[in-house]
């Protein structure tokens, strides 16, 4: 009786739990279709605000940005957190300050990263635009692909690599034949989990993009159209972005889990 009691309300802190989480966003999904111009007052199923954001472009431009900043910088996390990741488990004496340092950028709050790198830019004269979002962005993703990665080489049998160069083939063939192929599925996962960072990425972007519009991504854009109160549109703009976010993000822990099984 206690046992059942004990699981009952376990089970009923769980689903309070995910309840408070996830209906909020299941709100805001179903608002995002509704007919009324009223962003809380349900009268109608509708997709015009979805074809509204097709045609306003403010939301193209800010979208165009986000891909851009989002597939440049998951391009170089991924080069550079790998061959981290590969660079770290390759030392012999491990050394904790090199693992802090490696993964701080998983730490500190975002805000004091964007101060950080809004200050070293400055003193460089560099001048703000996509550009340097993008190098925010790698600095900021490098640390979660460079995890992902070395979490595959945990369990990397490097007796294989030892085989391969007696047999006589080179460093450099050892690794697209042998490494490269084994670690593919946690690269892949790392790529998207950058990707979905920097997708959904506001603080550091905010910090580092400069003036004008040629540099505003979609999470400064939904921040800019919602000072002025929440509408359907913006519903339908968030789900959007919520949707390509949370399909990567499943994709990266679907591949996470085939490469453990």
């Amino acid at each position: 009786m206690l046992k059942a009691r004990a699981r009952f309300y376990r089970r009923l802190v769980l689903v309070l739990v995910f309840g408070f989480l996830y209906l909020p966003i299941a709100v805001l999904v179903a608002l995002s279709f509704n007919a009324s111009g009223l962003p809380t007052s349900w009268s109608g199923f509708s997709t015009k605000w979805y074809v509204s954001l097709a045609g306003n472009n403010d939301i193209l431009q800010a979208a165009w940005n986000t891909l851009v900043v989002a597939i440049s910088a998951t391009l170089s996390s991924t080069i550079l957190g790998t061959m981290l990741a590969l660079g770290m488990e390759s030392r012999r004496r491990k050394s904790n300050t090199l693992e802090a340092l490696a993964f701080a950028p998983m730490v500190i709050p975002d805000i004091v990263l964007a101060v950080a790198l809004l200050s070293l830019l400055s003193r460089l004269n560099v001048t703000m635009g996509l550009h340097t979002i993008v190098l925010a962005h790698v600095i900021f993703d490098l640390a979660f692909v460079c995890s992902v990665v070395r979490a595959r080489l945990k369990n990397f049998d490097y007796s294989i690599v030892e085989a391969s160069r007696d047999l006589g083939a080179s460093a450099w063939k050892t690794f697209w034949r042998i490494t490269f192929p084994v670690i593919l599925p946690a690269i892949i996962a790392g790529s998207l989990l950058a990707f979905t960072l920097s997708v959904d990425e506001f603080i550091i972007a905010f910090f580092t993009a400069g003036a004008g519009r040629s540099s505003i991504t979609l999470p400064m854009q939904i921040y800019s159209m919602i000072r002025f109160g929440i509408t359907p549109e913006i519903n339908a703009l968030a789900t959007l972005v919520m949707g390509v976010s949370a399909t990567a993000l499943l994709i990266s822990q679907w591949l996470n889990r085939e490469q453990f099984s």
